[in-house]
């Protein structure tokens, strides 16, 4: 076997979970998609060994892209909210590439249609530079370029900046934090599945009451109770700003587009908050924001899809030059 011979496994590795796929022909979107808890594997190679043989019939994958949730050092790999950590070459694959986690997902971009994205208002998603950004396990960010050679993904770890703060809520939930043990609190600590969590615990303490342990996902679905739409509130408010400043840094004026883990599950709450609001509210570049259209992602495993492309433009350069 050699590199670029079919299939091609691609990966989406989050702190939580490994989603894998297989590519059976160039340009087709990834096929036998199957989603591993990374808790039950010691290593990324036992991951992608019981994924082949468990769920894509023992192929045996002539490339590879694999998007990892953390900062890539060539062939080298280290999760940020997972202990997995090693080499690329250790999976055995002729061709094996790694990509950050929201570089791949800024690949998927111009290849999402309608039906895979969810307007949170402002213009048509255009051409030029776009942002993705995304709460998950963490906050993912990464940009995508239109060059005279196609498109050229920007990765980065947009996430750890220091927390966005407008208001007077926002900054005492900020001073719990700090005097819970972060004396630095950066959007991840807020804008992600555990930074929920964090959320709905600093609030209540702002706001004097009692609150139970609850997961992300609770406070998610618990429509009716004032504290858990409270903390969703404030959350998607302060994720518009830290979205409004990504798309100033990069001048992502194709768009800015909403992926992780989080956010799907609660599309309409997204819609209804003060996202849009927060996100153009800048009291220099109001105006610029408001010509820059923003999208929910809401395809199944949009990472997937932007490895698989990158694959395919890599194989169709090697395969002609």
């Amino acid at each position: 076997m050699s590199a670029f011979d079919l299939p091609w496994l691609v990966a989406d590795i989050g702190g939580t979970n490994a989603r894998f796929g297989l590519v059976t022909s160039l340009g087709a979107r990834p096929s036998h998609v199957a989603v591993l808890a990374g808790a039950g594997y010691a290593t990324l190679p036992d991951a992608v060994a019981a994924y082949l043989a468990e769920h894509a019939g023992g192929a045996r994958p002539g490339a590879a892209c694999l998007a990892l949730a953390g900062p890539i050092d060539g062939d080298r790999y280290r999760l940020t909210n997972s202990a997995w950590s090693g080499s690329v070459q250790d999976l055995g694959i002729p061709y094996a590439r790694l990509l950050n986690d929201f570089e791949a997902l800024a690949v998927s971009l111009p290849h999402l249609d309608g039906g895979d994205l969810v307007s949170l208002g402002g213009p048509e998603l255009g051409y030029g530079v776009k942002a993705v950004l995304g709460p998950g396990t963490g906050l993912g960010v990464g940009g995508l370029v239109p060059t005279e050679h196609g498109w050229t993904p920007i990765p980065g770890e947009g996430g750890h900046v220091t927390v966005p703060v407008v208001d007077r809520r926002e900054l005492e939930v900020v001073r719990v934090l700090q005097a819970e043990g972060l004396p630095h609190v950066v959007a991840e600590h807020v804008l992600s599945g555990p930074g929920l969590v964090r959320l709905h615990r600093a609030l209540a303490r702002v706001n004097g009451v009692s609150a139970p342990d609850l997961t992300a996902s609770d406070i998610a679905a618990r429509l009716d109770d004032s504290l858990c739409a409270e903390t969703i509130e404030v959350f998607c408010g302060m994720l518009g700003s830290f979205a409004g400043n990504v798309a100033l840094t990069l001048g992502a004026r194709g768009g800015v587009y909403l992926g992780g883990g989080v956010l799907p599950r609660i599309v309409e709450r997204v819609r209804t908050s003060s996202f849009r609001t927060r996100f153009a509210a800048n009291p220099d570049m109001a105006a610029y924001l408001d010509a820059i259209g923003t999208a929910l992602i809401v395809a199944p495993q949009p990472a997937l899809t932007g490895a698989a492309a990158w694959l395919s433009q890599r194989a169709r350069r090697e395969l002609v030059g």
